[in-house]
């Protein structure tokens, strides 16, 4: 394996989101330096996509509550 493949630093390419996670809109520029940060034109919003690992296959996922992020 190589070097790239060890996961201690990303790999430096972004993610493109199909749309804006806050409005809906498809209008999406990438923002700022590091991989996966996006803006959106049409609601001015600045957010981030990030990888958070695999779950266990094994593991159920816990129910969440209407409004609460995990």
């Amino acid at each position: 394996m190589s070097a790239a493949g060890a996961g201690a630093e990303p790999a430096g390419e972004r993610q493109v989101p199909f749309y804006c996670p806050y409005c809906g809109d498809e209008d999406l520029r990438p923002a700022g330096r590091a991989a996966g940060g996006w803006r959106c034109a049409a609601c001015a919003r600045a957010f981030e996509l990030r990888f958070a690992g695999v779950a266990p296959a094994n593991e159920a996922a816990a129910p969440c509550e209407p409004g609460v992020l995990p």
